[in-house]
């Protein structure tokens, strides 16, 4: 098993210079600053996940020219984390032609002007970091939608190898279609590199962790609470509403708990096995207004459950983006559910 060192235990900086209303700089220089990352450094964690969007660095209207403005940001995530010793992801949110959230927009698949643009925004980011040492990943796109892996899968291999013209050093994250859900492993190649990690996102039972979600028609206006950990009976009566196709991973239980929660990662502890590589849950998390009780069980659990597997993971999200683990005043909502998602050992 090749544990994932220096990338056990991390939280995502959502809402920062990724999924931003308006791409505006006010924000950027307030929402996350040097305060925030000593504050996650106390917690115990190991690294931070910086989801970026494509055009803070890149115009549309100026392809090609990179912004200074923009990599400014990553450069001070990265120089903040090596302070208060923490490892960083820097991992591409939204690429040209690409966002996980308007699949019926995308063109990055069809359209090779927008692989070449994204394949020179990887260039340009790993000439500029090619530097560091194991303190920064590079993962590649986030939760990639699509509904096979037959265009996915050659164009990660093309950014791969836009990457190692620059840069031969830094490990490469990588995950799988369906919006990296964890059955997609099984899809994947084993890249012919020896220092990609692959990655999945662990939002399952979604009825738990997505109930009452605003952008989430089947799940917003739910009447009955969800709990974690609970009987099947009320998962089931969700699934039938909406996701009769996962229905199948319930067969055979009777409750909803750790041992479930085991079931369905699976696919990630099968290819562990069968391939020996390094794995990586980029996002997990439960939404905000879930009771903070089963917030903290479902997290502990998910989290001693990767932990037991050597699998690194970063949780969803430091502050606000609906999954927060601070108030407003920068405290822990809770320091049971702080403590469960920093943990880097069992």
């Amino acid at each position: 098993m090749k544990k994932l060192t220096g990338y056990m235990a991390g939280v995502n900086l959502g809402g920062w210079i990724s999924q931003y209303r308006t791409l505006d700089h006010e924000h950027f220089k307030s929402f996350i600053t040097e305060k925030d990352i000593r504050n996650i450094a106390s917690w115990g964690m190991d690294h931070i996940r910086v989801p970026i969007d494509y055009p803070v660095i890149e115009e549309d209207s100026n392809p090609g020219v990179f912004l200074e403005k923009g990599f400014a940001y990553l450069d001070n995530s990265i120089e903040w984390a090596k302070k208060y010793g923490l490892n960083v992801v820097i991992d591409v949110h939204k690429a040209p032609g690409f966002s996980f959230d308007t699949p019926d927009k995308n063109t990055l698949f069809s359209d090779p002007k927008m692989q070449d643009r994204f394949a020179a925004i990887w260039k340009a980011i790993a000439r500029r970091y090619q530097a560091e040492g194991d303190n920064v990943l590079y993962e590649l796109l986030n939760e990639i939608v699509e509904p096979d892996s037959t265009r996915w899968n050659p164009l990660a291999n093309r950014l791969i190898k836009s990457i190692r013209e620059e840069d031969t050093n830094h490990s490469i994250i990588v995950g799988g279609i369906q919006y990296n859900n964890v059955r997609a492993l099984a899809l994947m190649p084993i890249f012919d590199d020896p220092k990609i990690v692959y990655n999945f996102h662990m939002y399952e039972p979604h009825g738990l962790t997505h109930q009452r979600a605003s952008w989430m028609p089947e799940l917003r206006d739910l009447k009955k609470e969800i709990h974690y950990p609970s009987d099947i009976g009320i998962y089931l009566e969700v699934l039938r509403t909406f996701n009769r196709e996962v229905m199948k991973e319930y067969e055979g239980f009777t409750r909803i708990d750790k041992e479930f929660l085991r079931h369905l990662i699976k696919p990630a502890i099968d290819f562990i096995e069968k391939h020996d590589k390094p794995m990586y849950c980029g996002e997990y998390g439960v939404i905000d207004h879930v009771d903070m009780a089963s917030r903290e069980n479902w997290s502990g659990d998910l989290s001693d459950l990767l932990l037991e597997y050597g699998i690194g993971r970063a949780v969803w999200s430091y502050k606000g983006m609906s999954f927060t683990h601070i108030d407003k005043d920068g405290k822990p909502i809770s320091e049971r559910l702080v403590k469960a998602v920093s943990k880097v050992t069992l």
